[in-house]
């Protein structure tokens, strides 16, 4: 009788890291991040690979145009590949100027900003509606920024550099803690701000990758899609993993 043929079982390697195929750079910050924030593990239904970009601070980033830190964000996405990345994205929406850098030296998918939904979402509207852009800083949100994802110029904004809380703790570093309601209030005004200036808007992108946590009660408020960095993360995980059937 002849023995029954087995294939086999080859494990490929070349990675430091197995299982976690998206890498995430992360701004140099101390302040809270809640659940459904980038930088919060367990936002994420998938393991992710974190890179913290030394010295990238919130302000430096979105209020200084993040100049001088192009190298480093190489550099750490660099480490990212190599330990296992198969894709790239970061913890900042004001990163899309990076975003064709990034993915030059790196040769992998890269997503730096969930600003590059605005023309998917744009697509899906009916005739006379557009896609409105909550920002943590609408004074700081160039064409520059806007053009590397893809943006209209002319998109509407609003921003909560004129709340309370949220760009108080999250840009301007004031404290170490942050008071999750009144950030939530933040979000709530500016999105409602945004309707009042451009009632034609039908559906929201949230560019700063803290703002997931309050994107539901936002949706519920305005009664509006809304989309934010989540949104384009899992979206980017679900080809680098595809569900399988059968």
């Amino acid at each position: 009788m002849q023995e029954p043929v087995h294939s086999p079982r080859i494990a490929r390697g070349g990675k430091s890291i197995y299982g976690a195929p998206l890498g995430i750079l992360m701004l140099e910050a101390r302040f809270p991040r809640i659940a459904g924030d980038m930088g919060n593990g367990t936002t994420w239904p998938f393991p992710v690979l974190f890179r913290v970009v030394r010295g990238a601070s919130p302000e430096k980033v979105v209020l200084q145009g993040a100049r001088g830190l192009l190298p480093d964000f190489i550099a750490a996405a660099r480490d990212l590949v190599d330990l296992g990345a198969e894709a790239i994205t970061t913890n900042c929406g004001f990163l899309s100027l990076f975003q064709a850098e990034l993915a030059a030296a790196v040769q992998v998918p890269v997503a730096t900003s969930s600003l590059m939904q605005v023309p998917w979402v744009q697509a899906m509207l009916p005739p006379g509606k557009r896609v409105g852009v909550v920002t943590v800083s609408r004074a700081s949100l160039t064409p520059a920024h806007l053009q590397a994802a893809g943006v209209p110029l002319d998109v509407p904004m609003e921003g909560t550099e004129g709340g309370r809380e949220f760009f108080r703790v999250l840009i301007k570093a004031e404290k170490a803690d942050l008071d999750v309601a009144l950030a939530e209030q933040d979000i709530l005004d500016a999105g409602r701000a945004l309707l009042a200036r451009h009632p034609e808007v039908g559906a929201i992108v949230l560019e700063c990758t803290n703002m997931p946590p309050y994107a539901a009660a936002l949706q519920a408020e305005l009664g509006l899609p809304v989309y934010d960095i989540y949104t384009l993360v899992t979206w980017l995980h679900g080809g680098l993993r595809p569900a399988r059937f059968g």
